[in-house]
């Protein structure tokens, strides 16, 4: 019982900080947008509460749920209303049971693409090497149900991506964990607004899927690490 309270601790930590990082890269205003995080070995997950103001999130006004979407009872923070995206992200935890973290923005740019209902094509290497490919378009859902959760897991399962943009809504990125869930967020954001900006100033100049696969596996597998973890990589393809 000590190592699951130590556990659920460190992840209400974690996600109420990174909440901090939607603010501080401009993915968010007012309380629109969550972050949430799952208890690792567990059927519990950590997300924010409703219409909270992120200056006011704390580790102790998160909300612990279980993959139903449910409160806990009793626990810090239970006497709130969780996120209204909520079901969505007990959908994704419930059906993909390596996804670690869910976020959500309302960032500009992405959302921008969300309204024309119209997928980010891969027309630079950093996109190549975060998503594999486009950032593909989720079907319109209402908010409140687990309907934006399927759409998420429908787009994205056997995809490279892990962001989706939701038609007429927005972007919902997921992650190993919470962390790695807010980095997809911010670089998907990166990618609206760059790509948005050359289709402007004029015609883009697509990679070929065969480039886009090697800066892929260059950057998942082989970028970042130590000169004889790199080597082994490059013998094993």
């Amino acid at each position: 019982m000590a190592d699951l309270d130590q556990a659920i601790a460190q992840v209400r930590e974690e996600v109420s900080r990174l909440h901090g990082e939607l603010v501080r890269y401009g993915l968010v205003v007012w309380t629109g947008g969550n972050v949430s995080g799952r208890v690792p070995g567990t059927d519990l997950f950590v997300i924010k509460p409703s219409g909270v103001a992120y200056d006011d999130l704390t580790p102790e006004n998160m909300i612990l749920c279980d993959l139903q979407g449910d409160v806990v009872p009793g626990t810090p923070g239970s006497e709130r209303s969780p996120s209204s995206d909520t079901a969505a992200h007990a959908y994704v935890y419930r059906n993909m049971p390596e996804i670690g973290g869910v976020v959500h923005t309302h960032s500009t740019y992405a959302v921008a693409w969300a309204a024309r209902g119209e997928e980010i094509p891969c027309v630079i290497t950093g996109m190549a090497d975060e998503f594999g490919g486009p950032i593909p378009i989720g079907p319109f859902a209402i908010i409140g149900d687990d309907s934006i959760g399927r759409g998420i897991v429908e787009t994205l399962r056997g995809h490279r991506s892990r962001a989706v943009l939701m038609q007429n809504h927005g972007p919902f990125t997921i992650g190993v964990s919470a962390k790695d869930a807010v980095k997809a967020a911010v670089m998907c954001e990166d990618a609206a607004r760059t790509v948005h900006i050359a289709r402007e100033a004029g015609p883009l100049i697509p990679i070929p899927q065969d480039r886009i696969d090697a800066l892929y596996h260059r950057y998942q597998h082989v970028y970042g690490q130590s000169t004889d973890d790199r080597r082994d990589a490059e013998d094993a393809r």
